[in-house]
């Protein structure tokens, strides 16, 4: 039995995890590569505090994901198609290191932040974005 996510060190191992799946996927990977591009050592810690803050309400993240993923879809089309394989890599993550209440947790909000994100930044496009 796999043991659910329960602290910063296990949101480590994911997060990681799945980095090293988005870095060398056929879809979307060219994405993450051209606008990280060999920074991971600083995009990195700022996703660990984000999901810290997702599923821990661990203060210290102060981003902007939603400008941030219109920012790049500006120069980077970003379409549904990229926000499903997202997702589908980060549920087979979850999957393949966690299994409980906290997994379950971070494949729901992932959905929901995929479906979010992708509608402001379609809706941006028409220059409709409410922030």
């Amino acid at each position: 039995m796999k043991k659910d996510i329960h602290n910063r060190a296990d949101i480590e191992i994911l997060i990681n995890s799945f980095y090293d799946k988005v870095k060398v996927d056929d879809k979307i990977g060219f994405i993450f590569n051209e606008i990280i591009g060999t920074n991971w050592s600083h995009h990195l810690p700022i996703m660990y505090q984000f999901w810290d803050m997702v599923l821990f309400t661990t203060p210290g993240y102060a981003g902007n994901p939603t400008r941030k993923h219109v920012d790049i879809d500006s120069k980077i089309k970003l379409n549904k198609e990229h926000f499903d394989r997202w997702l589908e890599l980060w549920n087979e993550t979850v999957d393949n290191h966690f299994e409980g209440e906290k997994a379950t947790e971070a494949k729901d909000r992932a959905m929901l932040m995929a479906d979010l994100i992708n509608m402001k930044v379609e809706m941006s496009r028409g220059g409709n974005l409410v922030q």
